[in-house]
């Protein structure tokens, strides 16, 4: 089934939940309910009952006789006054029907069954559906929640309930299974139980606080994004937190980012806001002296914080946050040099990913995401600029073979981007990276360059971040490898392990060696036995464990465990760690 039908199945699944949820609950008023990527939901008003998930199997009863039914779905169109008829004792759809009539917009319900007649409902809807409840195949609802009149908090809180539908009881299945693993597999429990990082209500909400342990691998990314982009030509550089609001007046963020942007600040005679974004400050860099042909493309990296306001209802482990710190690039260069320059950020993506253990087409794939033409209140109104940057990305993604698909309404209000779409445990998608082709901003900003005539010039500029939010990452990577990382990344590369207090000193001095060297060691020097320490180091995911007994100490051995019960054998000292920084320098997983 493709993903149009798909949309269809859950949509009509939702709707069949909305009338269960009214014949068994009259007094409820349903407020809306859409299809989703991972199934549908439905947010209504209780009122003065209290409806829980043990309300879930008489739910699910009447959900399936009203499918077994083969009730038709039915779409009509009607009149404001007919819908406000129809709806008359509901608020929430009183709402809906004054908003989509400001905006001129036709009026649509759709009718399960009959209309007036017995086993019949009507929601106001613009669809689309199935043409009838019995195509809706195999459905389960899976969690309750609360959630707040079209997402602000400011608005009265409703009841969420969510669901899910497949063509079969196959499929059905399996997605249930998936969810069971991602839980197994969340970052949230995975990055407790190791100590990655917390979150503090007193802290504030979204602002995750990264332990030692958290904070080494952060290090890592860090070090390794910034050493592979040097390498290729980036030009690093460290700008403020803050701006004046005048720099993203300029640029056309704040109108279009004014509600996703905390609050501005008087300072003196200036207005600072903390910066969502850090383009703005490299096309400052980029204006502060004279450019020609032979300076393009000129890559302008930084490893960035940036503040977003997301509603404390999205918010979700490190992968939705308030503040975060990205992987930031702008490149700008001459229009026909845009493709080699967006073949070369797609490359760079791909190395970093392979690094991350990750197979192209498996773990990740490409969304060539769109602009509308017709949505000028959304996107920059120039349809000669739009075809030709939506062009180029689609020729790049099929020149490199990569694995991709499109959608619509997806861009920047700049332009078009390719977003790189990370596969969670449980089926899930989230964006990981993206670049962005930008014919805006060189307006705005008055960006120029020498051409070889001497003329001035206007240049494009990409977007790029080659890993992403650091933090996203990090719980990508925390899922992926459920929290055995690879060598490089782990937060404790080596647990030496004495048997008996009489190994300690011996103990130290290898620890000294290793952290010469630049290796994450701990040395275990508790009261415990053996067994006890080595369960202890696999159940961290250590990579390495070197036990020292008497004949290890007395011959300056050590003798050498790998993480999954795996011995190693015996030997010097140098000889491991020859076979570390191997490990480290390849990125090897063990």
């Amino acid at each position: 089934m493709d993903n149009e039908q798909l949309h269809k199945l859950r949509h009509s699944a939702e709707h069949v939940m909305h009338q269960a949820l009214k014949e068994l609950f009259p007094q409820v008023h349903l407020a809306m309910g859409p299809a989703t990527d991972e199934g549908f939901y439905n947010d209504f008003d209780p009122q003065s009952l209290k409806i829980t998930e043990a309300d879930f199997p008489k739910i699910e009863k009447r959900m399936q006789e009203l499918i077994d039914l083969n009730l038709p779905i039915t779409r009509i169109e009607v009149s404001e006054t007919e819908a406000r008829d129809l709806f008359k004792d509901n608020p929430y759809k009183l709402e809906w029907i004054d908003e989509f009539s400001q905006k001129g917009e036709r009026l649509t319900v759709y009718w399960t069954g009959k209309p007036g007649e017995k086993n019949s409902m009507v929601d106001l809807c613009a669809g689309p559906h199935l043409n009838s409840t019995k195509e809706i195949g195999a459905f389960k609802l899976l969690s309750i929640a609360g959630a707040y009149w079209h997402g602000d908090e400011k608005n009265k809180m409703l009841t969420r309930i969510y669901g899910t539908a497949f063509t079969t009881k196959e499929e059905l299945e399996k997605y249930l299974q998936d969810i069971e693993n991602a839980k197994l597999y969340d970052h949230r429990k995975i990055g407790k139980e190791l100590g990655l990082f917390v979150f503090s209500d007193l802290a504030g909400k979204g602002l995750p606080m990264l332990g030692p342990k958290g904070a080494a691998i952060k290090r890592e990314l860090e070090r390794f994004t910034v050493d592979e982009e040097i390498k290729r030509g980036y030009h690093h550089v460290s700008t403020p937190d803050l701006a004046k609001v005048d720099l993203y007046k300029t640029s056309g963020h704040y109108p279009y980012y004014k509600d996703t942007m905390y609050p501005v600040m008087k300072v003196d005679e200036e207005e600072l806001i903390l910066r969502p974004m850090t383009c703005p400050h490299h096309f400052m860099f980029f204006k502060s002296e004279h450019h020609s042909y032979r300076d393009l493309p000129c890559r302008i990296g930084e490893i960035a914080h940036q503040y977003r306001y997301e509603k404390s209802g999205e918010l979700s482990g490190l992968v939705r946050l308030r503040m975060f710190c990205l992987a930031d690039a702008h490149i700008i260069a001459a229009k026909d040099q845009a493709k080699q320059v967006i073949k070369e950020v797609l490359e760079l993506i791909d190395f970093a990913n392979e690094k991350f253990g990750m197979v192209k087409g498996t773990d990740y794939r490409f969304r060539l995401s769109l602009g509308d033409r017709k949505d000028t209140k959304k996107y920059y109104k120039d349809d000669a600029a739009w075809d030709y940057a939506e062009d180029i990305l689609r020729q790049v993604l099929k020149e490199l073979d990569a694995p991709y698909f499109e959608a619509k309404n997806e861009a920047a209000f700049y332009g078009p981007k390719i977003d790189i779409q990370v596969q969670k445990p449980g089926g899930k998608e989230e964006t990981a990276f993206t670049v962005q082709y930008d014919f805006v901003m060189p307006t705005r900003f008055e960006l120029t360059f020498t051409n070889k005539e001497g003329k001035e010039e206007q240049p494009i500029v990409i977007h790029r971040s080659s890993i992403g939010c650091l933090e996203r990452t990090m719980a990508f990577l925390i899922e992926k490898f459920k929290g055995a990382f690879p060598v490089w990344l782990s937060p404790v590369q080596v647990r030496i392990i004495p048997i008996t207090d009489k190994q300690l000193d011996y103990a130290k001095t290898i620890e000294t060696t290793l952290k010469e060297n630049n290796i994450r060691v701990e040395v275990d020097d508790k009261s415990e036995t053996m067994q006890n320490k080595i369960r202890n180091a696999e159940a961290e995911h250590i990579p390495y464990m070197l036990i020292l007994g008497g004949r290890e100490a007395e011959a300056k051995t050590i003798s050498l465990r790998a993480r999954g019960e795996k011995n190693l054998g015996v030997m010097p000292t140098d000889e491991f760690l020859a076979l570390i920084k191997a490990d480290i320098a390849k990125k090897r997983q063990i």
